[in-house]
């Protein structure tokens, strides 16, 4: 991204979403019942860095929205789709499909798991991104959980200009922000109707239900409040915030910085209190993620950040837009490196140590430095050369007269 196109804040938020989630993946390794009492509060409130995928979702719908919102308020042709498709594609498929096959070969080697057609059908579900829509299938791959949101968030990926589109095809809203984002609005609202509707429709029995039986009983557990369109709702939020962000006057001013801490604070009180109640932190409607509360508050952040004096570029700074670079890297290929320490190494995590949180500590030191090792061999050796590809292919100008063309 040029440096005139850098929305201030931006990347802070997308670091902190993979080292809470790598955050949370760490806790997870670590064995509660051996550890102090005063540490005890600190550790399960970093079992919530999972609260990082909400704002992962957030910012992509931020980010990706301004382009529409933008033609959209100047009366124009909906941005190309065919351009729309092939970056996101460029962006997001390389890596996943090379971590997911990665992650199937582990699942037969080191975790010896036999080949069934249900394993192969969760992997290929997986790679079609199509593995959000059911329970069996919601894990492509054993030795990869976290691969689990890529396909949600795809969902997304298409249900946004799906949204637009009807925006677009009303004329009323063109050039009337207001109407428009009241529209929007509206369909935030048809999302969680859908949603609800998938909650009564969609009950789950209790056979092999709960992570006693594994990812896919985990899974079971998740489903239906783990759904892809109740994830859309979050996404709809970031996308919503993107309309207001543009509306906003172009000059900062440090009433924004003073908005962005009450946001910053708002979410961070929001992640310490979900300690106590479910490990998913449900919130209204039971969407995961302390919803509406958190992801409002990443939303607000985003735009009051993008609109302030100081705070913005100071988050932003050089070692976290460099971790912001690298955190697809970060986020799909943490759990292969954290299985591969834990089945080469039993005595990991502190759980052969007389000291259990010394013993956590230094592999963790370890994971995070291999983690950001790979993430950077990612980026620069298979995601950044997708990504310029995907960019070669959408250099020329798209056909504004033909906008829905694909």
């Amino acid at each position: 991204m040029r440096p005139q196109d850098r929305l201030a804040g931006a990347d802070f938020l997308r670091a902190m979403a993979c080292l809470l989630v790598l955050a949370h993946h760490l806790a997870l390794r670590l064995d509660m019942r051996r550890i102090p009492d005063e540490l005890a509060t600190t550790a399960n409130v970093l079992r919530f860095g999972n609260f990082g995928v909400a704002i992962f979702f957030v910012l992509s719908g931020f980010l990706l929205a301004r382009p529409f919102w933008r033609a959209l308020d100047a009366g124009g042709a909906m941005p190309s789709l065919r351009h729309y498709a092939i970056r996101r594609s460029a962006r997001i498929a390389p890596g996943f499909w090379v971590a997911a096959s990665v992650g199937f070969v582990l699942d037969l080697t080191l975790l010896a798991l036999p080949v069934t057609p249900e394993l192969v059908v969760r992997y290929v579900s997986g790679l079609l991104f199509m593995s959000q829509w059911h329970w069996r299938t919601l894990f492509p791959v054993e030795a990869d959980g976290p691969l689990w949101s890529i396909p949600f968030e795809a969902t997304s990926y298409v249900l946004l200009p799906a949204c637009f589109l009807l925006l677009f095809r009303w004329p009323p809203l063109r050039q009337r922000p207001f109407l428009a984002r009241f529209a929007w609005l509206c369909v935030i609202v048809v999302v969680l109707l859908a949603h609800l509707a998938i909650l009564s429709l969609f009950a789950l029995d209790d056979i092999g239900r709960g992570w006693a039986y594994g990812l896919q009983g985990g899974a079971k557990e998740w489903m239906p409040k783990y759904n892809p369109i109740g994830f859309f709702a979050v996404f709809a939020l970031g996308a919503l915030a993107a309309g207001i962000e543009i509306m906003l006057p172009a000059r900062r001013s440090s009433w924004f910085d003073a908005v962005a801490l009450l946001a910053l604070a708002t979410a961070g009180f929001r992640l310490l209190i979900s300690p106590g109640g479910s490990a998913e932190g449900y919130g209204w409607l039971d969407i995961p993620y302390g919803f509406p509360v958190f992801p409002l508050a990443v939303a607000t952040a985003l735009v009051s950040l993008s609109h302030s004096q100081y705070l913005g570029r100071l988050l932003d700074n050089a070692p976290v837009r460099y971790i912001a670079k690298i955190s697809f890297g970060i986020y799909i290929w943490q759990e292969i490196i954290l299985t591969l320490i834990q089945r080469l190494d039993p005595g990991s995590f502190g759980a052969s140590s007389a000291n259990v949180v010394t013993g956590w500590l230094q592999s963790c030191g370890l994971t995070v430095a291999l983690v950001f090792l790979v993430a950077s061999l990612s980026y620069y050796l298979l995601e950044r050369p997708a990504i310029d590809f995907g960019n070669r292919l959408t250099s020329s100008p798209p056909d504004r007269a033909t906008p829905f063309k694909v």
